[in-house]
Parts: structure tokens; C-alpha cells; sequence
């Protein structure tokens, strides 16, 4: 398994280093109370970040899941894209973003040059942002590896629902960690639907990576999520895979190994 530290910074935001590299995933940065009305819904940010912007550091790469929702890139966020090394992102974000965004579809990779003569390789993986028919834009995941151990990866959901695309990652990877944006989200204006995984997708997917540390991201500091980590915590207890989960303390470094 490849050894990593993560920090848990809040919402769908962490920063991961691996290899010597940083990457920083949807980055969000606004403080709690923040408002973000559009012509349909207004969604209400409740936790601001364990860390600050100004805290972070240089960001070698941002895994953006998708730029058109707030609660995955803030006005705080959209910043920290400018003096980040690199953008990954879907094409559509890539295309919206401009600058040094590099659009990721499903299976297409970059490499980036890490430390001690290893390289990281950072694919994009499927993903779909609510129910077939009804999902709410081009979204992405990500798998992170070393090119020479190209098999075992670290997985990043985004913003994706349970669905087939999910499977075709495991029979590609030996996935090791997973890190599955849950919470449920639900944007009642829009649709019943949920738009990220419930509890229960979680554990469908922890079985599917039956080798990986499940790690969890967005299910709490927004009002629209729908499940908090208690029925994350609930839901893998009562499938016996509870000693799977791996809960981050806020603005603490992490190693996962």
C-alpha cells in the first residue's frame, strides 16, 4: 500500500501528500455562515476550514471532482487554483477553468515527478453526479499511484453516486485506500435524489475494495447533506466493517499506511 499523510481541512477538502507531492482535493475555504443563492436553491455552508488558506502551503496539484458546485469549489477555493501547480479536473472544468486546468476523462492520466526518483501517476476515474437520466454535471474521481507500482492506488470518489462505473475501478486497481465523498447530499429544489453516496453505497463500495482503508469526506458542514457521519459510523457497524473506517481529526496530520 502506498504510505501517505492526509489532513482533513473540512467538507470534500484534504490534503494529501504522497511521494512528496501535494495534492489538495475540492478545495473549500470560505467560513461558516457563508451563503451561495442561485436562481433555484441557496446552499448554506456550516463549518468553516480546519485550516486556513494562508496555512497551507504550495499546492503541487488540485483534484477539483467539478467546478460548478459550490460546496466542491468555493470563492476561497477558486483562489487557490490560481497559485497551485496544476488543476486536474473533468474536460468541462478544464475548458471553463482556462489556465493550467488539464481536463481528466474517465481512464486518461498525467504524471507528476514526486521525490527519491518516484513518479506519481493521477488517473481519472468514473463518476456520476446523482441518479441515471437526472445527474447534475460532468464530475470526476481520481486514483493516485506510483508508476512503479502503477496497480496499487489510492482512491477519490468526488462527488459520485454508487453505480457500474465504480466497479470497473476495482477489476483496473488493487485499491488500497478509499476515500468516498458521503453524506448524501440532497438538494431538495432540484430532486429527491441524492447526489454523493449514502451509508449504504459506502459499505457496497468497501466491499467491492475489500483490501482498502475507507476513508470519509464530505458528510458534514453543509446543510444539504442529508446522513452525518453517525449513520456513516451506524451503517458500516452493522455490515462488520466498522474497523475499516478511518475518521480524520480536523487540520491533524494523518498517516495512513
Amino acid at each position: 500500500m502506498p504510505a501517505f499523510t492526509m489532513t482533513y481541512i473540512g467538507g470534500p477538502t484534504a490534503l494529501i501528500e504522497l511521494g512528496g507531492v501535494r495534492f489538495l482535493t475540492d478545495p473549500t475555504f470560505d467560513q461558516a455562515g457563508t451563503e451561495y443563492p442561485t436562481d433555484i436553491y441557496t446552499l448554506r455552508k456550516w463549518e468553516g476550514p480546519a485550516i486556513s488558506a494562508d496555512q497551507l502551503g504550495q499546492v503541487d496539484a488540485v483534484l477539483l471532482s467539478h467546478d460548478h458546485h459550490y460546496d466542491n469549489l468555493d470563492h476561497a477555493g477558486r483562489q487557490i487554483l490560481a497559485s497551485a501547480t496544476q488543476v486536474l479536473t473533468t474536460v468541462d472544468g478544464a475548458a471553463r477553468l482556462c489556465g493550467h486546468a488539464v481536463g481528466l476523462a474517465a481512464w486518461q492520466s498525467v504524471e507528476i515527478a514526486g521525490s527519491a526518483g518516484r513518479t506519481v501517476r493521477v488517473t481519472g476515474t468514473p463518476a456520476r453526479h446523482g441518479p441515471s437520466g437526472g445527474d447534475r454535471g460532468s464530475v470526476t474521481g481520481f486514483v493516485l499511484a506510483f508508476t512503479d507500482a502503477p496497480n496499487d492506488g489510492i482512491y477519490i470518489s468526488g462527488d459520485t453516486v454508487w453505480y457500474e462505473g465504480i466497479e470497473e475501478i476495482a477489476r483496473r486497481f488493487n485499491i488500497t485506500a478509499a476515500v468516498f465523498f458521503m453524506g448524501a447530499a440532497t438538494v431538495s429544489a432540484v430532486s429527491p435524489s441524492h447526489l454523493t453516496m449514502t451509508a449504504e453505497e459506502g459499505v457496497r463500495a468497501a466491499r467491492l475494495f475489500d483490501k482498502a482503508s475507507i476513508i470519509p469526506l464530505h458528510y458534514s458542514g453543509w446543510e444539504h447533506f442529508s446522513e452525518s457521519c453517525n449513520d456513516i459510523q451506524s451503517a458500516f457497524s452493522g455490515a462488520g466493517l466498522q474497523d475499516r473506517l478511518r475518521w480524520l481529526e480536523p487540520g491533524v496530520v494523518t498517516s495512513v499506511n
